[in-house]
């Protein structure tokens, strides 16, 4: 007999089998909808113990119309979809995922900097052109002693400071959360953001959604960038404010963009990024490799079964509800 139920609130995923893997043999039954809304989410998931939960909003206003479910695991780091001080409220865990794909993203954004620092698009153009000539990428400066700024330093970024070090990149980071001797032991320099839009010729950006970070890179952050500097996000694209963005990468103000991430995704058809030459977009796919989608799903779905079957998870956000829970740790 099926004692619980894990309801999938929406996916663009072909296959489950990683969670059922999970869920297997725990007599808990998996639901997959399809919500966009706070309504279709409410009607869907009434009966729901847990959530795992994509791109739909779990809102104050959801979360108090579920009132069975115990844990919301989201598919990914971040947690932007997900009201974490309304789920506390209402002594709901919030799990996520943050180790799944470590190396995935900062190879996105290495291969980011190898592409601008060695302008391989164009050069690929100009071959295309009938040309054939190196003279078409001019300058190309050495890439060793450049500077690559990290705005912050969490799991990924650490990854990719280790990654750039082969390259003899200077790393620089800001993360108010971050002490100086962490970064020092990386063999990074903490600076303050303005520091950090000042010196580097590559900017990756690896910070959270939140309101004190939505628009962080800005008009007069961008202003503040070298002219030849290149701008890297994989993180979340609001954190760019994109008019902003464009206005800079036309006016010269930085050299170029590669952006993993949108405010709005996927970008319209018309959307300028689309078009401009100093712009590489990728579909939001620096999380994806074979391995890193099986650990992803895996894990989230462990999240739910271990606070269904009394277990705090591995993966744990908002750590205050924990005192008011009466669940084991995990051994």
């Amino acid at each position: 007999m099926t004692q619980w139920t894990i309801a999938v609130t929406d996916y663009d995923y072909t296959t489950f089998e990683p969670e059922q893997s999970v869920i297997d043999d725990q007599n808990i039954k998996l639901e997959l909808h399809q919500c966009k809304t706070e309504a279709e989410v409410i009607e869907a998931c009434q009966h729901a113990d847990a959530l795992l939960n994509q791109y739909a909003p779990i809102t104050r206003h959801v979360l108090e119309q579920l009132p069975n479910v115990k844990v919301v695991a989201r598919y990914g780091i971040g947690v932007n979809t997900i009201d974490v001080e309304a789920a506390t409220d209402h002594d709901v865990l919030v799990c996520n995922v943050t180790d799944y794909c470590l190396d995935e993203v900062a190879d996105h954004t290495m291969a980011f900097v190898l592409e601008h620092a060695r302008k391989l698009v164009t050069l690929r153009d100009s071959v295309r052109k009938g040309e054939w000539h190196f003279q078409k990428a001019a300058p190309i400066p050495r890439l060793r002693k450049q500077t690559l700024g990290l705005a912050g330093f969490g799991n990924i970024p650490r990854n990719v400071a280790e990654k750039a070090k082969p390259f003899g990149l200077r790393v620089l980071a800001y993360d108010p959360f971050v002490d100086e001797a962490t970064a020092a032991a990386a063999g990074v320099k903490l600076v303050s953001f303005e520091t950090l839009c000042r010196e580097s010729d590559f900017l990756s950006v690896h910070l959270p959604q939140t309101n004190e970070t939505e628009g962080i890179f800005n008009k007069e952050a961008f202003q503040q960038m070298k002219e030849n500097a290149l701008i890297i996000n994989t993180s979340r694209g609001p954190v760019i404010d994109e008019h902003a963005l464009i206005h800079a990468l036309k006016q010269g103000e930085i050299a170029a963009a590669s952006l993993d991430v949108l405010e709005q995704e996927p970008a319209a058809a018309d959307h300028p990024f689309r078009t401009m030459d100093n712009v590489i977009l990728t579909p939001h796919s620096a999380f994806y490799s074979e391995e890193s989608v099986i650990e992803l799903k895996q894990k989230t779905a462990q999240n739910a079964v271990d606070v269904l079957q009394g277990r705090f998870p591995a993966y744990i956000v908002n750590r205050d509800v924990k005192e008011k829970l009466a669940l084991a740790e995990r051994s």
